[in-house]
């Protein structure tokens, strides 16, 4: 068998937001000792049209996520990207696209993003999808307090 079959893997859903860059640095700090590969996925789609109404600037929703995954890289681990670290951007529903990534993977991390309190105890959408939904074990990485 070849060696990718053999090689541990973690995807991390990445939306450019605080919880998410929380769930790069924790993949990673998980991944190392494991030699497992992290895989941050960011994903994009069109809007929805409406009545034939086409949002002006649609060509760059790609251009603009390739950006923010970019960017999230970065601010995780400054400008040079471990070589454990690879990236992939696809277009589709965030929620989907993690499930189906879940399949052959070992992990999915995905940030939350909380608003505390009440609010604090419920997980958002595409976290609460990955959750019930993974063929892997999940975790969810709160944003880090302020201050």
């Amino acid at each position: 068998m070849d060696q990718e079959a053999f090689t541990r893997k973690i995807v991390v859903g990445v939306d450019g937001s605080r919880a998410s860059i929380e769930a790069l640095k924790k993949a990673r700090t998980i991944a190392v000792p494991l030699g497992a590969q992290v895989v941050a996925m960011a994903c994009w789609s069109f809007p929805q049209v409406y009545g034939g109404y086409v949002a002006m600037g649609v060509e760059d929703y790609e251009k603009e996520a390739q950006g923010i995954l970019e960017e999230s890289l970065s601010r995780a681990f400054g400008p040079v990207v471990p070589e454990d670290v690879t990236s992939r951007l696809l277009c589709g529903p965030p929620r989907d696209l993690l499930i189906d990534a879940s399949r052959d993977a070992d992990m999915v991390v995905v940030g939350r993003r909380g608003h505390g309190g009440f609010a604090g105890l419920l997980l958002g959408s595409v976290s609460s999808a990955c959750v019930a939904h993974a063929h892997c074990p999940v975790l969810v990485v709160h944003a880090p307090e302020e201050g």
